[in-house]
C-alpha cells in the first residue's frame, strides 16, 4: 500500500489534514501522521501542513531534523505545503523579527501591509486575511485538474509569499490592492497559501488530484 504522510512537527491542527486525506484516498493510500524523520522519508508523498507563527515553526524543525529531512525528499517525491508550509519553502519572511525559511524558492514572506482598503468601495479589510477567496489559475497544472479557474478557497494567513521566480506562480489572489501568490508549482513541488481541506469539494478535489499525481 502506499503511503502519505503529514508531517507533524508540534505545531499544527492535522486532524482536518489527514482526514480529508483519508476522505478522498481510497483503499490505494494509508495516511500517516508522523513527526519521524524515517517515517517521513519513507513516504511515497509528502504533505507539510503549517499554522502559527513562523519563526517557532522553523525552530521546531531544525531541532527535530524535520527541516533536512524536507530539503532531502523535496526534489525526490511529490510534496503538497499548505499554508504556512507554503512560506517556509521562500528565503526568509518578515514574521518573528526576521526569520529565515527553507530557501527552496528564493524570495520573501511580508505581511500585508496596514491599512489596507478595498480599491473601490475603501472598506476597510480585516488582517489576517480570513475567510472565502478566488484563485486565479496562472499556469495549467495537475493539481487544477477539474477545479474551474477563479474557484474560491478558505483562507488565514497575515503574510503572503513574494518569490522572485514569476514562472513558479501557478496562482494568485487579490486581497485588496495586493495581488498576491497564492500557489507555486516546481517539479514535484505544488504549495498553496490556503487551506484545501477545509475549503470544500474544490479543496477535496485538490487533495484528490494530489494522491493521482
Amino acid at each position: 500500500m502506499k503511503t502519505v504522510t503529514v508531517i507533524d512537527y508540534g505545531m499544527s491542527n492535522l486532524r482536518s489534514v489527514s482526514k480529508a486525506l483519508e476522505h478522498v484516498a481510497g483503499n490505494d493510500w494509508q495516511v500517516l501522521v508522523s513527526d519521524q524523520v524515517d517515517v517521513i522519508y519513507q513516504a511515497d508523498k509528502i504533505v507539510f501542513p503549517g499554522q502559527g507563527a513562523i519563526g517557532n515553526c522553523m525552530t521546531l524543525l531544525n531541532q527535530t531534523g524535520i527541516a533536512d529531512v524536507i530539503r532531502q525528499t523535496i526534489d525526490q517525491k511529490p510534496f503538497l505545503g499548505i499554508c504556512l508550509g507554503l512560506q517556509t519553502l521562500l528565503t526568509t519572511s518578515e514574521e518573528s523579527g526576521g526569520t529565515a525559511g527553507l530557501n527552496w524558492v528564493t524570495g520573501t514572506v511580508p505581511r500585508f501591509i496596514e491599512p489596507l482598503n478595498a480599491p473601490h468601495s475603501g472598506e476597510r479589510l480585516k488582517i489576517p486575511h480570513m475567510g472565502w477567496n478566488q484563485v486565479q489559475q496562472t499556469q495549467s497544472h495537475p493539481l487544477w485538474r477539474a477545479i474551474p479557474d477563479n474557484s474560491r478557497f478558505y483562507f488565514v494567513h497575515s503574510y503572503y509569499v513574494e518569490p522572485q521566480q514569476n514562472n513558479l506562480v501557478a496562482g494568485t489572489t487579490a486581497y485588496g490592492p495586493i495581488q498576491f501568490t497564492s500557489a507555486l508549482a516546481r517539479d514535484n513541488v505544488f504549495a498553496v497559501q490556503f487551506h484545501p481541506e477545509k475549503s470544500q469539494h474544490a479543496g477535496l478535489t485538490l487533495l484528490k488530484n494530489f494522491l493521482n499525481w
